[in-house]
């Protein structure tokens, strides 16, 4: 990366050769000041608040529907050029701390550093000479005290050394000083003075790859993920936070990175081996336990009763070993190869669960509550003393910006055709995609629909308002075939789920309408057409 360090993992900084690159760290890459109030960006890059580009009103967007993502803005950055929310955009904690701590480093350092000059001049990039759209600037030459460091430092500060330039150094001491033991000394300081701030808030170790949250904090990636595992709140402000579990896709924060790097690579790499270690699974660790029974939804309880003796094993050590949690499994009645699994016993997308309450009765059978967690794509698996324990891989949903991105992609396309029930459901916004769905239950409830009785809504809650939810809520409680309900796990978009409910109520509501116009039509001709369509199958149980 331009800000980096080059090299630095595979040699020690020098704070006397490296002094341009170890400056180029804190400045800003559109003002070349050194960062201010800084904001770090969803791709990752960061910059001063008063760099942020000019904002608009982003249109065609209703998931997630919340006022500060209404304004966005271009992102500057080329290598994105990306419309980012401004809800994503909060002032970065841990790089403005790392900020203030650098400026208290230099205002000590200058007093110390009189009459140490060094000849500064500036070395421009050949993009940084030509601009036609401004005043032509001529590179700067300066004679400014300090070592290397603190000059080039200072050079940045009074806004005469651009992000991209190079610096050529030349020693103005009588006795040839080149004041190297002074870049020495202030690198020690520097190091030390943010080492404090580039900690991880949650494992209190340096942080390792840093992610920054919406709400400006930052904690090591994997840090982020396994508190998204548990809660959706931030661990330090308790705010929300609208990111993926996992984190996998999440840009990392790159300022922060590359300061790292740039400063301490050797504690940096002793942390990367000392996390690979802690990682290094026991052996059988990675064979969770798979439970081939029925569906589960993340966010959705799933009642069993547990008879058979392999299982009541299974459940047994999945509470022995206090993870109290296991893979649910879809039977593949179809026998339809499953990606590189081929053609087993299972569909191989499920969901995780955790078990909530256990009651173990006289004759050895147990009443199971759970509620799910996660989904997973089995990689690979193997039985175990009678059940099937596998290799997961957990699988998360695209990013809110993404899923914004696809939402006005598809709402401000081709209009859709008329009377055509499909194309209607793909222009649909996001929130009108799930009004089909809450309509739907407001109308059956209104009509009494058995499957809707007051024992179902105790059990799984009223219909959420929530995109996120919704679909796994509905899939949960909708008389309809399993093979259709499972088409929701796989699918990595909330706007992709809910369109999927919203063409069962259509296609609900067109065989409701086609029964009450034709209610002496063959028999036999009703169960062929039923057979063809998973919802079809159960539309008398949908029905008032």
């Amino acid at each position: 990366m331009d800000g980096a360090v080059k090299s630095t993992t595979s040699r020690t900084v020098d704070p006397h050769r490296d002094a341009r690159a170890i400056v180029r760290l804190v400045q800003c890459s559109r003002c070349s000041l050194p960062l201010r109030m800084p904001l770090t960006l969803p791709c990752g890059n960061s910059l001063c608040r008063t760099c942020l580009p000019e904002l608009h009103i982003r249109t065609g967007v209703t998931y997630p529907m919340t006022a500060n993502r209404q304004e966005g803005f271009t992102c500057p950055f080329e290598e994105c050029a990306r419309d980012h929310s401004l809800g994503d955009c909060s002032q970065d904690v841990t790089l403005a701390k790392v900020m203030d701590r650098v400026s208290i480093e230099v205002a000590h350092s200058r007093p110390l550093a009189s009459q140490t000059p060094t000849l500064l001049d500036e070395r421009p990039r050949w993009r940084n000479v030509v601009d036609s759209s401004k005043e032509p600037r001529y590179p700067a030459s300066r004679i400014l005290n300090g070592g290397r460091l603190l000059a080039t430092y200072t050079m940045a500060e009074i806004g005469e050394l651009k992000y991209d330039s190079e610096v050529a150094y030349q020693t103005m001491s009588p006795t040839g000083d080149n004041y190297e033991d002074l870049d020495i000394t202030m690198l020690a300081h520097l190091k030390e003075a943010t080492k404090t701030e580039l900690d991880c808030q949650v494992c209190y170790a340096l942080m390792l790859d840093p992610l920054t949250t919406t709400c400006g904090h930052t904690f090591c990636r994997e840090c982020v993920a396994r508190v998204l595992d548990h809660s959706t709140m931030c661990p330090i402000c308790r705010r929300n936070l609208p990111m993926p579990p996992g984190v996998r896709n999440v840009p990392g924060n790159k300022s922060l990175s590359n300061l790292l790097n740039g400063l301490c690579p050797d504690l940096v790499t002793a942390r990367a081996e000392a996390a690979a270690q802690e990682e290094v699974p026991m052996p059988g660790k990675e064979n969770v336990p798979l439970f081939v029974c029925t569906l589960a939804y993340p966010s959705m309880p799933t009642f069993l009763h547990i008879f058979e003796p392999r299982y009541r094993l299974m459940m047994r050590r999945a509470t022995e070993s206090g993870e109290n949690k296991f893979g649910m499994l879809m039977y593949n009645r179809r026998a339809v190869p499953q990606g590189s699994l081929g053609s087993v016993q299972f569909l191989q997308y499920g969901t995780l669960v955790h078990i909530n309450s256990m009651e173990v009765l006289e004759d050895g059978r147990s009443l199971i509550e759970t509620r799910g967690i996660s989904r997973f794509r089995v990689k690979d698996w193997d039985m175990l003393d009678g059940y099937i324990v596998g290799n997961i891989e957990r699988l998360d949903d695209i990013s809110l910006a993404e899923e914004e991105q696809v939402e006005a992609t598809e709402t401000t396309g081709p209009a859709s055709i008329p009377n055509d029930l499909i194309s209607q459901i793909d222009c649909m916004s996001t929130q009108e995609l799930l009004k089909v769905g809450t309509d739907f239950i407001t109308r059956m409830r209104a009509a009494s629909a058995p499957w809707l009785h007051e024992g179902v809504l105790a059990s799984y809650g009223p219909p959420p308002d929530d995109p996120s939810i919704f679909p796994y809520w509905f899939a949960s409680i909708l008389p309809i075939g399993e093979e259709e309900k499972y088409k929701l796990i796989p699918t990595t978009s909330v706007r992709e789920r809910l369109k999927i409910t919203a063409r069962w109520v259509r296609r609900i509501e067109a065989q409701r309408w086609d029964e009450t116009e034709s209610l002496n039509s063959d028999d036999e001709g009703d169960v062929s057409a039923s057979q063809e369509d998973p919802v079809a199958q159960t539309t008398d149980n949908v029905q008032e």
